[in-house]
């Protein structure tokens, strides 16, 4: 009998994450075991998608044959030929929608890139954009989710992250969902330490940008209102 979904602890199976935290939140690893769906006699379909992408990262996972996933225990003909089709199509929704990478330098780029994952939610979600010496971009991360405030948790996540994947600069990004962009004095506050640590970090915080239905608004297209001398990097 083969694993199955419903064998997993509940707080554990990938289609629960899904509906707790939204599909951009969960990891690789659920997003396989999703396409998958179950697992062998021997082996949880969790534990099968953690052995291809030990295996595989994802960039080689775009040009495996059909022949190399079934050398993966676990992956008959049916599981391999599903994820190649749901891989096959990522990459033409990708190649239909962008045939090069948007360049993310102005604050309207980076709205147009982040809208989609903000559209409908009912609470603000924290995201920062992590960029490299020639402002391309490493890594999109969600950093928490919840009202915002001046918390040093959610700045110490923030720059921690920064380090990590070595990075040379942050926009930060967060949702209203009411809509409108109108920065709070929590978002203005917030914005002004986040920008002075990352000063003293050598880090800097580039901008802040606040999502609504379809505006945006940009801390950098409005530095007077944090004091910030943009020429001199402080408040």
């Amino acid at each position: 009998m083969n694993y199955r979904i419903k064998d997993i602890p509940k707080e554990e199976r990938p289609r629960e994450r899904l509906k707790e935290v939204g599909i951009e939140n969960i990891s690789n690893k659920e997003l396989i075991s999703i396409i998958l769906k179950t697992g062998t006699k021997n082996k949880n379909v969790n534990t099968i998608s953690l052995e291809i992408l030990n295996k595989y990262n994802l960039s080689q996972l775009k040009d495996l044959s059909l022949n190399d996933l079934m050398s993966i225990d676990g992956v008959g003909e049916v599981k391999a030929m599903e994820l190649l089709a749901s891989i096959e199509l990522g990459k033409r929704v990708f190649l239909e929608k962008d045939e090069r990478l948007v360049k993310l330098d102005n604050p309207k780029a980076i709205w147009k890139s982040v809208r989609y994952l903000l559209l409908g939610k009912k609470q603000e979600y924290f995201y920062c954009y992590y960029f490299n010496t020639k402002q391309e971009l490493i890594e999109r991360k969600l950093i928490f989710m919840g009202t915002i405030n001046r918390s040093v948790t959610h700045t110490r996540e923030i720059f921690k992250e920064a380090y990590r994947v070595s990075a040379s600069s942050i926009v930060a990004i967060h949702n209203h969902p009411t809509g409108d962009t109108t920065p709070s004095k929590e978002d203005i506050l917030f914005t002004k330490n986040l920008m002075e640590t990352g000063r003293i970090q050598g880090i800097p915080v580039t901008d802040h940008i606040i999502v609504g239905d379809n505006s945006f608004y940009s801390f950098y297209e409005h530095l007077n209102i944090l004091n910030w001398n943009k020429k001199k990097n402080i408040i």
